[in-house]
């Protein structure tokens, strides 16, 4: 309310000083000065426009440059136990010519009583490289951190091939699947390293130009076990910057004493 009150005041203050000189314009050549700079305005904005358009792809259907998110969301509470939570996710994507890859990150922390009781990492790199618009090759590598969990640490590497089974600019579903090499390490203490496979999907459909809907699903299985998760979000475009982001997340795991475990999520997303 602060930053309006001033942004009127100053507008408010523009325009006195600006209303004596009005008549001048036209002998200074005022007037023709403004009409190029807004010409030159909007020969700007349209050609940025044009370079943010969502449906423009580069080679191969990939899109070009950068692009990314950021979600926080935090809370606390007093009283008999004081409890705080705080977490934080990102993704960011660069694609450039045939190849696109991507970087995610989620930080979780919370605290009862002066008590850490959640610390939470979760990291993230996947490269695609494109041979058609439909079917490409991939490289992940995950790393997993959960100082409360049977399964303190681990860690993926995998590669293998993947197909888009729908890319519109509207909707787009890909699935993938490969081998790799899954590293564990327990609260115990106790590590290993073994061979094992991924599958995963990725779905997005964009309803309206403000509301849109992802699913997006992992299994990654060896002989130690399973583990899987499936996010399920929409999106709610405030502007070109701000969303609100409402999630459901299911996670399972073959090994934990609760094999399954929901999330309801809601957070405020930038992008850029």
């Amino acid at each position: 309310m602060k930053m309006i009150s001033k942004l009127a005041s100053a507008s408010a203050l523009a325009l006195l000083i600006a209303s004596p000189v009005v008549a001048q314009t036209a002998l200074t050549g005022l007037d023709n000065l403004n009409d190029r700079i807004d010409d030159i305005t909007e020969d700007a904005q349209d050609k940025l426009d044009d370079a943010n358009d969502a449906e423009r792809f580069g080679p191969l259907g990939v899109v070009q440059g950068w692009r990314g998110s950021l979600a926080f969301s935090a809370s606390s509470s007093d009283g008999a136990t004081d409890t705080g939570e705080i977490s934080m996710a990102g993704r960011m994507t660069y694609g450039t010519g045939a190849w696109n890859h991507f970087v995610g990150v989620a930080l979780e922390y919370g605290q009862t009583s002066g008590t850490t009781t959640d610390k939470e990492f979760f990291g993230t790199y996947e490269a695609n490289r494109y041979f058609t618009e439909k079917f490409y090759a991939f490289g992940l590598a995950r790393y997993e951190y959960d100082a409360f969990s049977t399964d303190e640490h681990e860690a993926f590497i995998g590669f293998g091939p993947g197909v888009r089974v729908i890319n519109t600019p509207t909707t787009t579903w890909r699935v993938q699947a490969g081998p790799g090499v899954r590293y564990v390490k327990t609260a115990a203490g106790v590590d290993m390293t073994e061979g094992s496979g991924i599958i995963s999907s990725r779905f997005y459909h964009k309803f309206t130009d403000t509301i849109s809907l992802t699913n997006d699903t992992d299994v990654l299985g060896s002989d130690y076990g399973t583990i899987a998760s499936n996010d399920l979000g929409v999106n709610f475009k405030m502007s070109d910057v701000m969303s609100t982001r409402f999630s459901y997340r299911t996670d399972y795991d073959s090994e934990a004493a609760d094999e399954f475990e929901n999330t309801l999520g809601v957070a405020l997303v930038l992008g850029f």
